[in-house]
């Protein structure tokens, strides 16, 4: 049933305000409806019991000799007078046919004041009309269009004659006044109308609300929300800016933190180097040197990862495919093997020292675990796809998320004689991120690993 849902919370709202605005108004049509059957039932009739009063009276008023010339006169196809006992009718069992022949004996009761006494029974037309042609000489059955319903009203008139009326009510159908139609379309357009303003008048701050939360996530230093509109709006603005500016003193304290340690450990680590210089033991100098240098390049790498989500270069157009063979140039010249294929259709708006450290890693990482690495540029209209694939003994799958976190290391598949912090990966990760991408790993179906860095590409 979800899957059938549109997507979009406006498309939603759109459908549950469109779905019941239309139910409602057929809902009032179907009332307006009946109403009217009933009033014109009630108008009908109301023309019928008065032409069957006077007819009483003037039946009274003549002789029994002319009697049977106006009720001749008097028949139509909607009204049959019969002088004389006719056999009973069939009556229909319908509560609704009763309920109308009730009405109509309270009316005909009205116009004669009570008296004579009157027996109105909603009866078979099909079956009356038999009845009727059968004891009544010269009235041709077919003169009469086929009904759905009929009244037969039987009375006495004041010399005891009994005389029965036959309403053969209209079946004319009426349709709705052309009027009407045009005022409910008008009706029904302004509402959607109306509606649909309403629906994104109430979405459109979650819009907004979205693309920043989404730019927040590229650059921490985007310009804050306007706090302007409802008042709902204006604090779900002001709680978005007051979590972002937090979020910026909290990286930027974390920085100088981190810059401030990383300079205080350079003085001793150079302090270290020097005195590391005068051991006259050739092993242990270079032991000493060579821990000196992991240390400083462990506090490099930190201090570069945690200002990844900060880095104030600004974005410009970039030709992927000229720093990939840059990339590929200086790994040939230190004699490592890496291969490029395929080809970026447009250059690509990005922040390039970070995107070439992204790359850098990426590929380092390939060439330091798998002995060579395989660059495959995949441009498509929405995004570009750059996979980076090795030929080394890949990752186990539920490592394959665990080694973006920081410092972290898989010492079973990677040898700790090739060096590294553990931070390479998330660092080019987080670069991914903050163009708007990400970064995935997979193990190949025929050895070693893939990384599949994913940039979206934009209009």
């Amino acid at each position: 049933m979800m899957r059938l849902l549109p997507q979009s919370l406006f498309s939603r709202m759109v459908l549950i305000l469109l779905g019941g605005l239309i139910l409602v108004q057929s809902i009032s049509v179907v009332f307006h409806l009946r109403e009217r059957d009933r009033l014109l039932f009630h108008s009908n009739s109301m023309e019928s019991a008065q032409r069957i009063a006077d007819a009483i009276r003037m039946l009274n008023s003549l002789a029994s000799a002319d009697r049977q010339k106006f009720v001749t006169a008097l028949n139509s196809p909607t009204l049959l007078v019969s002088l004389g006992v006719i056999p009973s009718s069939q009556a229909l069992q319908n509560p609704e046919a009763h309920d109308q022949a009730d009405s109509f004996r309270m009316m005909l009761g009205d116009l004669l004041g009570g008296t004579p006494p009157i027996e109105v029974v909603a009866s078979d037309p099909e079956w009356r009309l038999g009845q009727l042609s059968a004891n009544t000489p010269g009235l041709a059955r077919n003169t009469f269009p086929q009904k759905k319903n009929a009244f037969t009203v039987e009375t006495r008139l004041q010399d005891g004659t009994v005389v029965s009326f036959d309403v053969f009510p209209s079946d004319e159908t009426f349709p709705l006044p052309r009027r009407l139609l045009l005022n409910l379309q008008i009706l029904l357009a302004a509402v959607i109308i109306l509606s649909l303003l309403a629906v994104r008048l109430a979405t459109r701050p979650l819009n907004t609300l979205a693309s920043a939360a989404e730019k927040l996530g590229k650059d921490i230093n985007s310009p804050p929300l306007i706090e302007t509109g409802p008042t709902e709006v204006r604090r779900a603005a002001h709680a978005f800016n007051t979590m972002q500016s937090r979020l910026v003193n909290y990286i930027q304290d974390r920085t100088r933190i981190l810059a401030a340690m990383s300079h205080d450990l350079k003085t001793p680590i150079t302090r270290l180097r020097l005195r590391a210089e005068l051991l006259e033991d050739d092993d242990h100098r270079i032991r000493f040197v060579k821990d000196l240098e992991e240390m400083e390049f462990m506090v490099t790498a930190t201090l570069d990862f945690m200002r990844g989500v900060d880095n104030p270069e600004p974005v410009q157009p970039m030709d992927i495919m000229a720093l990939l063979e840059s990339l590929q140039a200086d790994a040939a010249e230190i004699g490592q093997q890496v291969c490029l294929d395929g080809v970026a259709a447009r250059p690509y708006p990005c922040k390039p020292a970070a995107m070439k450290r992204c790359l850098g890693n990426l590929i380092d990482n390939a060439v330091k675990y798998g002995k060579n690495a395989t660059i495959t540029v995949d441009d498509h209209h929405k995004q570009l796809q750059i996979h980076i694939l090795d030929n080394g003994q890949g990752i186990p799958e539920a490592e394959l998320e665990r080694v973006f976190e920081p410092f972290y290391r898989l010492e079973s598949s990677r040898s700790r004689d090739t060096g590294g912090t553990g931070l390479g990966l998330g660092i080019a990760r987080n670069i991914a991120q903050m163009h708007g991408g990400d970064l995935l790993l997979r193990n190949r179906p025929c050895g070693g690993l893939e990384a599949i860095l994913t940039l979206p590409r934009r209009s």
